[in-house]
């Protein structure tokens, strides 16, 4: 009997040094650096996201993306109304709905390309409890700012560090890091 093989799984996020990651569903911050970080790593992958992420966010189906959009309401074709081939011309996709992460997660399995996590809150804490090969791809803006939205603790789970770039912008100094989960017994770090 074949063995089945699971993605691994890539979780994206942009948080401050208190776990905010949004408040009044935005970003509590515009970093355009981050911003290109975002779109070059999710380029070409499937996206994994939430509700208001994806109302939120008007690139979702650009740059050859496949959103998975957990939601319990049917999605609302785009307003620009493109035509599935036009769409198709310009590199962008069509959402596909599911109704929980476990659901989401099974069909990105028959997808190509990569599985990224985009969240929100409850879709990241889920994601962060399950059992399964993970990487971290964390914009850590160094500051303390308010917000209604947290990415969930993560410091504390054994991760191994495979990359850390500090910038800075006019407004913020940030750090790009990306962390893989490491096996209970392993020699991981936490960041």
């Amino acid at each position: 009997m074949a063995k089945t093989v699971t993605k691994l799984l890539n979780l994206i996020v942009a948080c401050a040094e208190n776990r905010v990651m949004g408040r009044d569903g935005k970003l509590p911050w515009r970093i355009p650096e981050d911003a290109e970080h975002f779109r070059r790593l999710t380029a070409g992958q499937v996206c994994v996201m939430g509700r208001i992420g994806f109302d939120t966010w008007p690139d979702a189906t650009r740059d050859q993306r496949q959103p998975i959009v957990l939601t319990s309401r049917p999605l609302v074709a785009d307003p620009v109304e493109l035509s599935r081939a036009e769409a198709r011309r310009q590199g962008c996709s069509f959402p596909i709905p599911a109704r929980s992460l476990s659901e989401a997660l099974a069909v990105a399995e028959t997808i190509p390309g990569e599985i990224f996590v985009c969240g929100g809150e409850r879709i990241f804490k889920e994601t962060l409890a399950l059992r399964r090969p993970m990487r971290l791809h964390v914009t850590l803006v160094h500051a303390e700012v308010p917000g209604d939205r947290y990415f969930p603790e993560w410091r504390q789970l054994p991760w191994r560090e495979l990359d850390r770039r500090l910038s800075r912008d006019e407004h913020f100094q940030y750090t790009f890091l990306t962390l893989e989960r490491v096996e209970p017994g392993s020699d991981g770090v936490m960041a």
